[in-house]
């Protein structure tokens, strides 16, 4: 299946901030004098970017329009929770990173919300 630049640009988006997400909660967990070096919050920040990243993939995959809902309801719910856990942490990086995950899950859902007709010649 042929990817369209907005879709391609979404996902990528999409992967770079659960890539980014994961890296700044892993260091944050592991790194002492972070305030929140060991945390279930931090830990818990890391494998949730994992599932985002999941996700992602599964997104770019999906082809049915009830599948493709369903999976970019979860994928915000997750953005949102990451953000907003990552502003608990104090890890504002995170949420940053979540803010950019959106834009690119809205660069994902606006090409799906386009009909695909093909012009007749």
């Amino acid at each position: 299946m042929l990817q369209t630049q907005p879709s391609r640009f979404g996902s990528i988006l999409l992967l770079l901030s659960a890539v980014v997400g994961f890296a700044v909660a892993l260091y944050a967990w592991l790194t002492p004098l972070t305030g929140v070096t060991g945390t279930i919050g931090a830990l818990g920040v890391a494998i949730d970017c994992v599932v985002l990243a999941l996700l992602t993939f599964l997104l770019r995959r999906a082809s049915r329009r009830g599948t493709r809902i369903f999976l970019i309801i979860v994928t915000f719910v997750m953005l949102f929770g990451i953000a907003f856990a990552g502003a608990l942490l104090h890890q504002y990086i995170i949420t940053a990173a979540m803010v950019v995950g959106l834009i690119g899950l809205i660069a994902l859902c606006s090409n799906s919300a386009r009909p695909h007709h093909r012009a007749h010649v």
